[in-house]
């Protein structure tokens, strides 16, 4: 069918297919994945559709499951519904259709004042990493276990774990601005790493980063992985 003629629901579910094709890669689970299926997958859509106001639809009929511990790719072009998909998982946006669960819980049930509870066990990388420019690169990452009520002594024992996790155990000190861009993009992994979360997404992480930094990237979110979280990466970069 000549894609000029395609309705706009023909045309997002064609590329719904699209984004969801990466998957195949990480069917295989990785060998620390010792949990039984019985156990609901961290991740389930079920015939997820959302289309926005006027129209716009960005993902249609989407039916996904992300098992407990799989690293996993969903790659696609820009424009497919990647962005929109992270933001039905932290429960930015509701689907319009069908139902959307994590660790088998139909997050559309939860009332607004649990929102923030999902959040917390839901680490997010942003593509546009989302730093706090005025606090150093320690104080970044503190700042999410004090939202969340985490004692000082936490904070100063988590802290420096998820900076040398993610290679900043130097860069402590230092102020965002004073971090390239790599560096700035592993401080917004460990910043969705330090509370241990079993599901970590990470929005297009290497999208604005040179090869050889986007490789060092993913090797810190497989050594996190490695950990127990599942991973969840979404991008339009097939090499990847």
């Amino acid at each position: 069918m000549d894609r000029s003629r395609r309705t706009p629901r023909e045309m997002a579910r064609h590329e719904t297919k699209t984004l969801l094709r990466g998957r195949g890669r990480a069917q295989r689970r990785p060998e620390h994945v010792t949990e039984r299926r019985s156990r609901p997958p961290i991740v389930e859509l079920r015939r997820a559709t959302k289309v926005y106001p006027g129209g716009h639809v960005a993902l249609d009929r989407v039916s996904l499951r992300v098992d407990r511990g799989e690293f996993v790719f969903l790659v696609g072009p820009t424009g497919c519904g990647k962005s929109t998909l992270i933001k039905l998982l932290i429960r930015e946006l509701e689907p319009t259709e069908g139902e959307v669960l994590i660790a088998g819980r139909d997050i559309a049930t939860l009332g607004r004042d649990r929102i923030p509870y999902l959040r917390r066990r839901i680490g997010t990388v942003f593509q546009d990493f989302k730093l706090l420019p005025d606090r150093s690169v320690y104080d970044n990452v503190a700042y999410a276990l004090q939202v969340i009520g985490s004692s000082r002594s936490d904070i100063r024992r988590k802290v420096p774990d998820a900076l040398r996790l993610v290679g900043l155990a130097d860069k402590m000190h230092n102020m965002p601005d004073q971090l390239s861009g790599g560096e700035q993009q592993r401080l917004s992994v460990a910043r969705a790493f330090v509370n241990h979360p079993p599901l970590l997404l990470a929005d297009e992480p290497t999208g604005n980063l040179d090869p050889a930094t986007s490789v060092g990237i993913m090797q810190t979110l497989y050594r996190i992985n490695r950990t127990g979280t599942t991973v969840v990466v979404v991008s339009h970069d097939r090499e990847m």
